[in-house]
């Protein structure tokens, strides 16, 4: 398909920003990072400024610190922000409204075009094209309905409560690259962190230093093992370029053919991360096309 100069965003799109209660996630994730960077910088990194032998290396932790929850922090927003995708509205391109069977008498040459311009892999068992019947749409290949957006969306990965959205062609890197440098900051605060981790344990050392210093150590510790293991998945599935929900499918469905959109390693990485290798690990520069 064509480049799209544009994403597809539905009218309801205000209607899930207004559920308050759904923010509470993504508050929780906002609260800990905070969390962690507050303790870092003041517990760490600032009586390293203050110490006579390691000002240099606590500057340049700083620094890197702070690049990494920047870049954390933007992959997280875009994610949240970027509508996914969606299939076209009627006004775009009438062609993908869903048309019952009863009423198709006349309309076969319009139905015929798009199944020219958009051919699929999938179908119904009754060899009909996929429809979604709370969007009255035709559904294009990889595309699914997710009820807590109240949407049909491109390429669906899952919907992520973390980023209130749900993962899908318009925002997948944006998520893949908020999981990478989640994992990377993690690992960074533990590895710099440990030796004033040890320190901490020190009889002289007040109470509540001691605390949060083990308490950030410790969450750090935690989140980076879990979200190691959680990218490592994601990596997987992109060499193979596979959503969640298709690999999901892939358990459950009797010869579901997982080599079905694989492109070769490189095309299945650009398909994520975009078309520019130097861009890769910016929140830069999505894959080409429209999704559709």
């Amino acid at each position: 398909m064509p480049d799209s100069p544009s994403p597809t965003v539905p009218s309801k799109q205000h209607e899930r920003f207004s559920e308050s209660v759904k923010f509470l996630p993504v508050a929780f994730v906002v609260l800990i990072v905070c969390g962690l960077y507050t303790i870092y910088i003041c517990y760490h990194i600032w009586p390293l400024l203050n110490s006579e032998h390691k000002p240099g290396r606590a500057a340049e932790q700083c620094f890197v610190f702070n690049v990494l929850t920047f870049l954390l922090s933007t992959c997280h927003i875009r994610a949240m922000l970027t509508h996914p995708g969606t299939i076209p509205d009627k006004s775009e391109d009438s062609a993908w409204d869903f048309v019952p069977r009863d009423e198709r008498r006349g309309l076969q040459a319009s139905s015929d075009d798009m199944m020219m311009r958009t051919p699929t892999q999938e179908a119904k068992r009754s060899g009909d094209r996929r429809h979604c019947k709370w969007c009255a749409k035709y559904k294009p290949d990889r595309c699914h309905h997710c009820r807590i957006c109240r949407t049909c969306v491109l390429k669906m990965d899952h919907h992520c409560p973390w980023i209130y959205n749900c993962v899908g062609f318009r925002n997948h890197k944006y998520f893949f690259l908020l999981v990478f440098y989640a994992a990377v900051d993690c690992h960074f605060i533990t590895w710099t962190m440990l030796e004033t981790a040890k320190s901490s344990t020190a009889g002289d050392t007040p109470f509540m230093t001691m605390f949060l210093v083990l308490f950030c150590w410790t969450l750090a510790t935690l989140i980076g093992s879990v979200v190691t293991c959680f990218f490592s998945f994601h990596v997987w599935l992109m060499s193979k370029s596979m959503t969640t929900i298709e690999f999901c499918e892939k358990q459950t469905r009797k010869g579901y053919d997982e080599r079905v959109y694989d492109r070769g390693m490189m095309g299945n990485v650009m398909a994520v991360l975009g078309d520019h290798r130097l861009l890769w690990f910016l929140p830069l520069s999505l894959p080409s096309g429209d999704g559709l």
